[in-house]
């Protein structure tokens, strides 16, 4: 097996990850919502591919057995991230027939280490029961925080 960062190359084999963690972790995505997102993901991995998008691959031959992708942001600096550039880890996924090998945590040390090598203040991610383990054993810590967890969804709601 090889461990190594994706390149352009592996863009469809991308997207195709991508929608098997999708539905993995969602469940049946409906028909409309699935068409959409699989269109977005070429041009979505074509623009932040190794910009703000890092992603990181197993390869047994030509399949990809495991990734995860960093998506870095930077926002004006403070006290909580003093540069500003932060990490979020997205898609941790491992085909079916690959997982127990220690695929994820390999993965998930290099994308530690590009981490460290961008600069980043911290890197975080939302942990599934299953990969609650892996993480905290690579030294993720679990954050309270004085603040809230919200969004707001966009859906034409505000109005004049």
């Amino acid at each position: 097996m090889t461990f190594e960062k994706a390149c352009e190359k592996d863009i469809a084999s991308l997207a195709e990850m991508r929608l098997l963690y999708l539905a993995e972790d969602h469940g049946v995505i409906p028909p409309e919502k699935l068409g959409i997102i699989s269109d977005g993901l070429p041009d979505y991995f074509r623009r932040h591919l190794d910009c703000d998008l890092f992603a990181f691959v197993c390869r047994d031959g030509d399949v990809i057995a495991g990734c995860c992708f960093l998506y870095v942001s930077e926002r004006p600096p403070s006290p909580s991230f003093m540069t500003g550039k932060t990490g979020s880890v997205l898609n941790v996924y491992t085909r079916p027939s690959f997982r127990r090998q220690g695929i994820a945590g390999r993965l998930m040390k290099m994308l530690l280490s590009e981490s460290e090598r961008l600069g980043l203040d911290f890197v975080e991610l939302k942990a599934t029961d299953d990969g609650y383990n892996l993480y905290k054993s690579l030294g993720f810590e679990d954050t309270v925080s004085k603040y809230h967890d919200m969004k707001f969804i966009i859906d034409g709601r505000i109005r004049d």
